[in-house]
C-alpha cells in the first residue's frame, strides 16, 4: 500500500474547509436581506402621496412620526404589518420625534442605528414588537421615507 501523498491530503482538507465557510460578505448579505425588507421603498414626495389607511390591528398609539401619510399597508401574516409612507417633516426632526415620543408612549428602542440620512430601530410594547426604519428623500427637499412593522405578542 502507497503512503497517501502530501498534496491529496491538502487538497481533501481544503475542500472540507471550503464547504463549511461562510464568506463575510454572505454574512452581510444575509444581515442586509433581513434590514432590506423594512427599509423605506417610498420614493413620492409628501405633495404626491396618495393615503391609505393603517392596517386592520396596527397600534393604534403608534407615535407615527408628524404629517405622515401611509401610502403602503401590508399585512403579511407572521411577518407582521408593515406600513410605509412620507412626511415633509426633515430628517433630523423626524429621528428627534421618533427618539422621545416612542419611549413617552410606552414603546421601548432597541438595537437602533443612526447614520447620516437614514436610521431604523427595533422596538417593542405591551402587546406589540417591531422595527422602524426612516431615509432621507433628497429628491423631495429633503422630506423623510418612514417604515415601520408591527408584530403581536
Amino acid at each position: 500500500m502507497r503512503p497517501a501523498r502530501p498534496i491529496a491530503w491538502v487538497s481533501i482538507a481544503l475542500l472540507v474547509g471550503l464547504t463549511g465557510c461562510t464568506s463575510s460578505a454572505d454574512k452581510d448579505k444575509d444581515a442586509d436581506a433581513g434590514s432590506a425588507a423594512l427599509q423605506p421603498a417610498s420614493t413620492a414626495c409628501a405633495k404626491d402621496a396618495q393615503a391609505k389607511p393603517l392596517p386592520a390591528g396596527f397600534p393604534a398609539d403608534f407615535p407615527l412620526p408628524a404629517g405622515t401619510i401611509v401610502t403602503t399597508a401590508d399585512d403579511r401574516g407572521s411577518g407582521g404589518l408593515v406600513i410605509e409612507g412620507v412626511t415633509p417633516s426633515a430628517f433630523a426632526s423626524v429621528l428627534h420625534d421618533l427618539q422621545t415620543a416612542l419611549p413617552a408612549k410606552g414603546f421601548t428602542p432597541d438595537h437602533g442605528e443612526t447614520e447620516p440620512h437614514d436610521a431604523e430601530s427595533d422596538w417593542s410594547s405591551a402587546g406589540f414588537t417591531g422595527r422602524w426604519a426612516i431615509r432621507e428623500l433628497t429628491q423631495c427637499g429633503g422630506q423623510t421615507a418612514v417604515s415601520v412593522v408591527a408584530r403581536k405578542r
